[in-house]
């Protein structure tokens, strides 16, 4: 086997060319993929209780939060839009939250108030997979449709 000289420098590969097999990723999501129903390490919820946090879109206000779970593998926030979508509520699911800004109350999201106009209805009575699922799979699409360069995670 040849060792690598010293003197040469070496660049990490590209990580596409590091790719592993994501079914052997333990738990949630593969890794760097989006996850829909956890907060990110960086947002700064760490079991914090948020409701009557105001929401915040990439483009602006879309309302206060209602109620939020942070239930391990799903986590989400169940925010009332008020007069912007005419009273509807909107259940955000974890992954779609940045950072939260505890002095000021805020809680700011990686999507536009278009998608998340967009999103499935939110329906306080269902409590089967199929309606998590589609509902994580909306925001999933979403994210994996923004452009290069949009919300880094």
């Amino acid at each position: 086997m040849d060792r690598l000289d010293p003197n040469t420098t070496h660049t990490t590969p590209d990580p596409e060319l590091r790719a592993v097999d994501q079914s052997v990723v333990a738990g949630g999501a593969p890794a760097g993929a989006f996850d829909p129903w956890s907060y990110r390490d960086e947002a700064g919820v760490a079991g914090a209780n948020l409701v009557g946090y105001k929401v915040e879109a990439s483009d602006g206000s879309i309302g206060k939060i209602d109620s939020d779970s942070t239930e391990v593998n799903a986590s989400y926030l169940v925010v009332d839009t008020g007069p912007w979508i005419f009273g509807k509520k909107v259940m955000l699911p974890a992954g779609t939250v940045n950072h939260v800004d505890h002095e000021e109350q805020k809680v700011f999201v990686d999507r536009t108030k278009d998608q998340i106009k967009a999103a499935p209805e939110y329906d306080e009575t269902a409590t089967d997979p199929a309606y998590r699922d589609k509902l994580g799979g909306y925001y999933n699409d979403t994210y994996s449709a923004m452009p290069p360069g949009g919300p880094l995670r």
